[in-house]
């Protein structure tokens, strides 16, 4: 008997993932049985059960696509010899998830809010997250090294804000419905763009004085 290639096997795993994610943002993960994720891939039981035990598992697997796409992004921006901007990373690590995963808005939200009944999914998220805002608080650091931002923020807050604006922006698409990545980016060069205002002391007529902002590309 010829052996199945690897190809084929992550094939057949994502059909069951992608299939399943149709499912669950349809229906709900507690409104989505084993039945109607094989109905949805066209699957036979079998065929699902040698890849996931059983809905936790095809959940957890979800949530470790999403983020190991995004991660990649964040990856790829430290190994680069330029640092990228915030805005490009943020954009590239969304069109990867959009582009590969190609998974429901909605699923997004019952994702995170499933992380308060399943501990295991919570541990994922939460590893994965802390292994994000580690990766962006480096890429701040490179920033404040290359004198492209103030160095008297701590590069552990600066990432936890770029996260939130990651998080907000998903968030968002499934309230709100469709939102083009190239909102996120317009918004972020926008206020990278600001300065602000050096306070005016006695004797001082240059009210237009502006202390350092973000660097200007």
């Amino acid at each position: 008997m010829a052996r199945v290639s690897q190809e084929h096997l992550e094939a057949r795993r994502r059909q069951i993932i992608q299939g399943a994610a149709r499912c669950f943002a349809r229906d709900g993960f507690h409104g989505t049985s084993m039945q109607d994720i094989f109905k949805e891939t066209g699957l036979s039981a079998g065929a699902v059960y040698r890849y996931f035990p059983g809905k936790e598992a095809i959940i957890a697997a979800l949530a470790n696509e999403v983020l190991s796409a995004v991660r990649g992004a964040f990856d790829d921006a430290l190994a680069a010899p330029r640092p990228a901007w915030p805005d490009e990373i943020i954009v590239e690590a969304m069109r990867r998830v959009d582009d590969d995963l190609l998974f429901p808005s909605a699923l997004v939200l019952q994702v995170w809010s499933e992380t308060f009944r399943d501990a295991r999914l919570a541990g994922i998220l939460h590893g994965a997250m802390m292994g994000m805002a580690d990766a962006w608080g480096k890429l701040v650091a490179s920033y404040q090294e290359r004198g492209l931002m103030r160095a008297d923020v701590p590069p552990a807050h600066v990432a936890r804000v770029l996260l939130a604006c990651a998080q907000g922006f998903l968030v968002q698409r499934a309230l709100l419905g469709p939102l083009e990545v190239e909102v996120l980016s317009d918004g972020l060069r926008g206020l990278m763009s600001m300065e602000r205002e050096r306070p005016q002391g006695p004797g001082d007529e240059r009210g237009d004085e502006r202390s350092e902002g973000p660097a200007a590309r």
